[in-house]
């Protein structure tokens, strides 16, 4: 399985040489904390409104500050792992802020995406795409799929009844 982390300079270049190369560049994030199907699918939608896809990861401390102090559940070398062996994703890039702002100004890609469940206006580094030609798209979501539900699943089945944070 080759490793598909770059680091931000990395990402920059190889960004740019996708696009001197003619590919359409699709954007996306997320914590991808214990991938399950709605990932998959979701990663599989987005890469399919382009020729390549990169991901912007949450770092283990950027999960922590949206997340709670209890996740991440994976660190950000093995969630970087389990999407390098995904087919859909072509290229990962790890972000410290709670946001990709700052990486999507960076990289500009030509299509941002996130999950139906995010208003376009609430997208971070929509702006920039948007004032750079590219567009911003929202892709549907396999309902009851999330990574807290999975943990609590694992809970509740092993007695430890308890209710965690958002995902």
């Amino acid at each position: 399985m080759k490793n598909k982390l770059l680091d931000r300079n990395e990402a920059v270049e190889q960004v740019r040489n996708w696009k001197t190369a003619g590919k359409r560049i699709v954007f996306s994030n997320g914590c991808f904390d214990i991938l399950h199907a709605g990932h998959v699918q979701y990663l599989d939608a987005a890469r399919n409104l382009g020729d390549v896809l990169i991901i912007g990861l949450n770092s283990d401390s950027s999960v922590k500050s949206i997340k709670g102090p209890l996740r991440p559940v994976c660190g950000e070398r093995d969630r970087a792992a389990v999407l390098s062996a995904l087919e859909a994703v072509d290229a990962i890039t790890l972000f410290e802020e709670d946001t990709p702002e700052t990486l999507i100004g960076m990289l500009l890609p030509d299509i941002l995406v996130k999950g139906a469940d995010w208003p376009v206006e609430r997208i971070a580094g929509a702006k920039a795409v948007l004032e750079n030609g590219g567009a911003v798209l929202t892709v549907s979501l396999l309902e009851e799929r999330s990574t807290t539900g999975i943990i609590e699943t694992i809970l509740q089945r092993y007695g430890y009844g308890t209710e965690l944070g958002k995902d």
